[in-house]
């Protein structure tokens, strides 16, 4: 059995994936796919991070996570989404790494479910946006710990890539660019569900809709009303377009909360995390959407 695991990051998805599941659910269940779910994700989650911290045996943590998996023998594939897997928000930036823990976590679940095809999905984002967000979401003694011990000019994505990639070689990793989820959501689906990569999704530039004026989603409205077109990469293009001359604002529009997280700092962030993707891209073992 296949096991899918979006494991965020924090603030990329706002449970988006697990309702375009659950309103695909037909399509699911034809290809023998089910979805935990966002309580049992969550559950999944709890259970992995507790038996890690507190050392339960690998076996019991097996007998405790049983459960949460769909009591169907024809089920060939099974998907959770949690932008808790990698870590709770307050250990989310320390050591000077962005998720520090990510591939040993990674690494114990594919022991916990020794026998499954394990996969991991992310949405990477950019530093600039993702750091202060986090810093601002945690407790303010937290925030100053982090603040007073941590450089947060070094963090950045590559580390946690790489260490997922050394501690979990076994798993296979797909990433994208938060930034790109409007055009590629179909795409993220498909890879996530095993669906054939003409299959079209009812919701797939519902996302992309919701973030245009109503000229905006009239435009798309032309552009996707036939099956999905042999030139993808054209049509990509025309969406991206469309995006950038019909986004409202108030949607796309990020505001950079931290007190002192300057313009600067963020364009900083952002020629770093155009350098890191770069170099993930050229990774030979990480599939990039």
């Amino acid at each position: 059995m296949q096991v899918i695991i979006h494991a965020g990051a924090a603030f990329t998805d706002e449970g988006r994936i697990l309702s375009s599941l659950a309103a695909n659910r037909r399509l699911l269940d034809g290809m023998n796919t089910a979805s935990m779910g966002p309580r049992l994700s969550r559950q999944f989650v709890n259970i992995m991070s507790d038996a890690l911290s507190q050392g339960t045996t690998v076996d019991e943590t097996r007998n405790s996570l049983a459960p949460l998996f769909p009591d169907d023998t024809n089920l060939e594939r099974v998907i959770l989404s949690s932008d808790k897997f990698f870590a709770p928000r307050r250990t989310t930036l320390q050591h000077g790494q962005i998720y520090p823990f990510a591939g040993k976590r990674a690494a114990f679940t594919g022991t916990l479910l020794e026998g499954a095809q394990l996969e991991l999905f992310v949405g990477l984002v950019n530093p600039g946006i993702f750091i202060p967000n986090v810093l601002m979401s945690i407790h303010e003694d937290h925030r100053r710990d982090i603040l007073a011990s941590t450089d947060l000019s070094c963090l950045s994505w590559l580390s946690m890539i790489e260490d997922l990639r050394e501690l979990a070689p076994q798993i296979q990793l797909t990433v994208w660019e938060n930034e790109n989820l409007p055009l590629i959501w179909g795409d993220i689906i498909r890879a996530m569900t095993g669906l054939p990569e003409e299959t079209h999704l009812p919701d797939e530039f519902s996302f992309l809709s919701s973030l245009l004026t109503d000229a905006g989603q009239r435009h798309v409205l032309e552009i996707v009303q036939h099956d999905r077109p042999a030139d993808i990469q054209s049509q990509r293009e025309e969406l991206a377009q469309v995006l950038d001359q019909h986004a409202q604002p108030d949607q796309v529009e990020e505001e950079l909360g931290l007190p002192g997280w300057s313009v600067e700092i963020f364009e900083a962030f952002s020629e770093l995390y155009a350098q890191d993707m770069t170099a993930i891209r050229a990774m030979s073992d990480v599939r990039v959407l």
